[in-house]
C-alpha cells in the first residue's frame, strides 16, 4: 500500500492494478493521465459481491426458460386454432407479425394502380388481398402478384412496396376484343379468341358480338369480314358461325343474312349494291339468302307471307283457251 492509502498490485508487463475508494482502475505506461474504467464500484479491500440466486438460476437456467416458454405458447395458440379464436382474431385485427409491422410505423394507407382500362379499381384491390389489416412490412409481394394475375382480364403485373406506406400495381390487361357466346352463356373473348372472362355487366355491350362453337377460333375472320362491309358495318349486330363453316350477319332489323361458305366478302359487296336501291333490310323479311351467287333469296316472315298469300288469292285467275 502506498503513502495515500492505495494498494498496488501487479497485472503484468503492460501495467498496474490501482484501487481507488470508489472504483477498480488499470493504469498503463504511455495512457499519461488516462484510466480504463471497468464495469462496476467497489469499496477499497472489499470482495466483488456475488451475484444473486435468481441471477445464478437465470443465467444458468434460460434455454430451458426461452424453451418452455416457446413449447406453452404454441400449445395455446394450437387450441386457440382448434377453437376457432385465431382465426377470428386474425380475420379482425391481422396476424400478429402484421400488427408488430402496423405498429411499427409501415400500416398502408396508399394504394396506386396504374394501366386500368376494362377492370376497376375495387376490382382489383379485392383480388390482390390487400386490407388495412395487412403491414407493408411484412406483406409478401409475390403472392399478391400471384392472386393478381389469376384474374382473367390481367395479362401481367407488377407489385411495389413503396416505404413506409404506399404499394403500387402497375396492371398491363389484356385486350378484350369481342363476347362470345355458346350453349347460352357469355364469356368475353381476347383477338386470339381466347376466353379471358365472364360477363358481369354492360361494360362490353359495344364489342362485337359472335355466337356458336369455335366462333372464338375464327374471330379474325369475322372482324375482316365486317371491316370489308362499308355502309353495312354500322349496321351488323352479331354474327353466328354456322356448322363450324360459314358466317350468319344478325343486322340491326333483325334480318339474318346468310352468307356462302366461299367468298363471303364478295357476296356482302354485291347485296350492299342492291340494298342501295331496294333496301331490303327495311323490309318485313326474316332471312336473305345470299349463298347462290348473283341471287338474293328473302324469307318473309309470318305476317308478311300471310299478306302475300291474300293479295295472290285476290289476282284473277288466267283463263286457259282451248
Amino acid at each position: 500500500m502506498d503513502g495515500g492509502g492505495r494498494l498496488v498490485g501487479s497485472v503484468g508487463v503492460a501495467g498496474s492494478l490501482v484501487l481507488t475508494d470508489s472504483f477498480v482502475w488499470l493504469r498503463f505506461p504511455g495512457l499519461a493521465g488516462r484510466r480504463a474504467r471497468l464495469d462496476a464500484p467497489h469499496t477499497a479491500g472489499r470482495r466483488f459481491r456475488e451475484p444473486s440466486f435468481a441471477a445464478r438460476a437465470l443465467t444458468r437456467y434460460w434455454p430451458s426458460v426461452t424453451f418452455a416458454t416457446l413449447v406453452l405458447g404454441s400449445v395455446a395458440l394450437y387450441g386457440a386454432r382448434l377453437g376457432g379464436e385465431y382465426d377470428g382474431f386474425v380475420a379482425r385485427y391481422g396476424t400478429p407479425i402484421d400488427i408488430a409491422g402496423r405498429l411499427a410505423g409501415f400500416e398502408i394507407d396508399t394504394v396506386t394502380l396504374s394501366g386500368l382500362d376494362q377492370l376497376n379499381r375495387q376490382e382489383v384491390i379485392d383480388a390482390s388481398g390487400v386490407t388495412e389489416r395487412n403491414s407493408l412490412l411484412f406483406l409478401n409481394a409475390a403472392a399478391v402478384r400471384d392472386r393478381l394475375k389469376a384474374v382473367p382480364l390481367v395479362r401481367d403485373v407488377s407489385v411495389r412496396k413503396l416505404f413506409p406506406n404506399s404499394l403500387f400495381f402497375d396492371i398491363t390487361e389484356r385486350k378484350a376484343a369481342a363476347i362470345w357466346q355458346k350453349d347460352g352463356k357469355l364469356a368475353v373473348v381476347a383477338a386470339d379468341g381466347i376466353a379471358i372472362d365472364e360477363v358481369h355487366d354492360a361494360r362490353f355491350n359495344a364489342l362485337p358480338f359472335i355466337v356458336g362453337a369455335a366462333a372464338n377460333e375464327h374471330l379474325r375472320e369475322f372482324t375482316d369480314l365486317v371491316d370489308s362491309a362499308g355502309e353495312l358495318r354500322e349496321r351488323i349486330r352479331a354474327g353466328v358461325y354456322v356448322g363450324e363453316r360459314r358466317w350468319t350477319l344478325q343486322m340491326d332489323s333483325g334480318v339474318l343474312l346468310l352468307l356462302p361458305e366461299q367468298n363471303p366478302k364478295a357476296a356482302l359487296a354485291d347485296f350492299a349494291a342492291v340494298e342501295r336501291i331496294d333496301k331490303l333490310l327495311d323490309k318485313d323479311v326474316i332471312t336473305l339468302d345470299l349463298r347462290i351467287p348473283g341471287r338474293v333469296t328473302a324469307r318473309l316472315s309470318e305476317d308478311a307471307a300471310a299478306a302475300r298469300a291474300a293479295m295472290l288469292a285476290k289476282r284473277p285467275k288466267k283463263v286457259m283457251k282451248e
